[in-house]
């Protein structure tokens, strides 16, 4: 069996794929359960988190894992496979090891060194014992990993070279001001009372923010959090929970906001955000239900009114289709004589004689009105031509009164807030754009270090596991072997005395192990070589081993550490 990983994150993927193909809890669960039914996956667990979703199994067969993997999460997240599949990515073996021990260390997010990802890895451990997916490989896998994230925190420096998400976005929010400085005494909701809400309710405390709400559809978790809150001996702040439906109040009342829900749909909406911040400042709250007829005004060609120094052109410029010219042949294309000729009339100043409306019209007299026109174009330089209207500059935006910081995967605050005056949005979108050019502390290069070596260790450990049943079935059957021949012997010598029999069968064991344990030692220590997986095969086929032993042998350590694994994560 073999280790695969196939995902896509906040590297591979746009944030907007990664909003759709977000998982709920209950879908997590599902796509565990479909994946172990799979036939090439025997193991399964699911590492989604607020800018990633991968999943991890033990397959015995390359190809079709990456098929069947790659088609289940299209199925769960809701998003075609055509569609997933280019920002989709692949580990396989050691790869996939140096990968999630990378993503444990805080090196594959989107801050570097940010450290909730344990917790987040250690949430995904714990679903996949729940639902009975996770076997030895990923027991082991995970777990490692886990160890690998905090020898990374506690012997490297990485926390330098990033904060938390919630702290990154609020330096977004801050715009150059220290972030202490920026919160002091302001009124925080947070929306939610989960992990990265709870941070979130933690960081903006330790920051200085005369009050936080919490909000959140079970009261018991919101309350607790406030609790929590306040009884913190490093935060001065007052911490109250509300219902859901006080948000809205809640919303004209406070300078921060931070969502983070697992919500599928909205949780604030732009007419919420707008009525939040009604009367708080000076420029109006734009109109909603024009923002997007703006943008589509803004992304077609424009219709250019008339230019009103052009009063008495006689041609309808509003009534013409967008793109035309009254210059040269498309100026007289389709016009009928009379226009021409008013046209032209126009052009000059009257420097052409209007001819009787009434008179007769033909190809005769159109040629002697578009000669007449063209002969003013020749006199004056141009056909007057349709002209943009000068630029307006936009009116300077009023300072925000309220900073909006969703962390939440699908978004919780409608993206319109964007463009509302007195509102100012971060988004996991803006973190990423903001965090990709983001320095890499020194420390990271001592991480890496510690992942290499780690990948290492772990496939040796992996390899020496392999072979360990092997061993064992080995040893047990030459204590077989010890057994038989010493009630051989008691057929032969029955009146052989306590003390004698015991002293033979002690020689004899002395002997077989003596002769088994150069052997095992070493083909331990050859099978945690990268390749020494064929040693178990060797020894299995020259001691004639019963395959059905060596799978007993097997089964016997996985009830052993399933047992352990109930007490959960470490």
């Amino acid at each position: 069996m073999s280790l695969l990983v196939v995902g896509l994150s906040h590297r591979s993927a746009p944030v907007s794929v990664l909003e759709r193909a977000s998982l709920s809890v209950e879908a997590q669960t599902k796509l565990l359960q479909d994946t172990v039914a799979a036939e090439p996956a025997s193991e399964g667990a699911v590492l989604a988190t607020c800018n990633r979703i991968e999943l991890y199994a033990d397959v015995d067969k390359f190809h079709a894992g990456v098929a069947e993997l790659s088609t289940l999460l299209a199925q769960h997240s809701g998003v075609g496979l055509e569609e997933l599949t280019p920002y989709l990515y692949v580990h396989y073996e050691d790869r996939a090891v140096h990968h999630l021990f990378s993503v444990a260390c805080g090196l594959d997010s989107m801050v570097v060194g940010e450290g909730q990802i344990l917790g987040q890895i250690k949430d995904s451990l714990a679903r996949a014992q729940e639902t009975h997916t996770a076997g030895r490989l990923l027991n082991d896998l995970f777990q490692q990993a886990l160890r690998v994230g905090k020898r990374a925190h506690s012997e490297t420096g990485i926390d330098r070279a990033g904060q938390s998400l919630v702290t990154f976005g609020l330096e977004q929010l801050a715009l150059g001001i220290p972030v202490e400085s920026w919160t002091r005494g302001k009124k925080a909701l947070v929306i939610g009372a989960g992990s990265m809400s709870s941070l979130s309710a933690a960081t903006l405390a330790r920051a200085g923010v005369a009050e936080v709400v919490v909000a959140n559809r079970t009261p018991d978790r919101a309350e607790r959090l406030v609790r929590i809150l306040s009884e913190g001996d490093d935060m001065d702040v007052t911490a109250r929970a509300v219902p859901m439906t006080s948000v809205p109040f809640e919303l004209t009342r406070a300078d921060v906001v931070v969502s983070c829900t697992g919500a599928t749909g909205l949780v604030l909406t732009a007419d919420m955000i707008a009525a939040g911040v009604e009367g708080r400042v000076e420029a109006p709250v734009v109109d909603l239900d024009a923002v997007a007829e703006e943008d589509a005004r803004e992304s077609a060609p424009a219709a250019q009114p008339h230019n009103p120094a052009e009063d008495g052109f006689p041609v309808d410029l509003p009534t013409v289709r967008p793109g035309f010219s009254v210059m040269g042949e498309a100026a007289v294309a389709g016009m009928d004589a009379a226009t021409l000729e008013q046209h032209g009339a126009w052009a000059a100043g009257s420097a052409v004689d209007r001819r009787d409306a009434a008179r007769g019209t033909g190809p005769e007299a159109d040629a002697e009105v578009i000669g007449a026109l063209a002969a003013t174009a020749s006199a004056i330089g141009r056909i007057p031509e349709r002209r943009r209207p000068e630029p307006v500059a936009a009116p300077p935006r009023p300072e925000p009164v309220l900073h909006l910081l969703d962390l939440a995967m699908p978004r919780d605050v409608d993206a319109a807030a964007h463009r509302l005056p007195g509102v100012r949005l971060v988004d996991i979108e803006s973190l990423a754009e903001a965090s990709a050019d983001a320095p890499m502390a020194a420390d990271v290069d001592q991480v890496r270090r510690i992942v290499s070596d780690e990948v290492a260790a772990f496939g040796a450990a992996q390899r020496a596991a392999h072979i360990t049943p092997t061993v064992v079935a080995l040893r047990t059957m030459a204590a077989d072997v010890v057994a038989g021949e010493m009630a051989r012997l008691e057929g032969r010598l029955p009146g052989l005395d306590d003390k004698h029999r015991a002293e033979i069968t002690q020689t004899v064991r002395r002997v077989v192990d003596k002769l088994l344990h150069s052997p095992t030692v070493r083909v331990k220590q050859l099978a945690a070589e990268p390749g020494g997986a064929g040693y178990a095969d060797a020894l299995r086929t020259l001691f004639d081993l019963d395959p059905e032993t060596v799978a007993s042998v097997s089964r016997a350590e996985e009830s052993t550490e399933k047992n352990a694994e109930n007490r959960g994560p470490g």
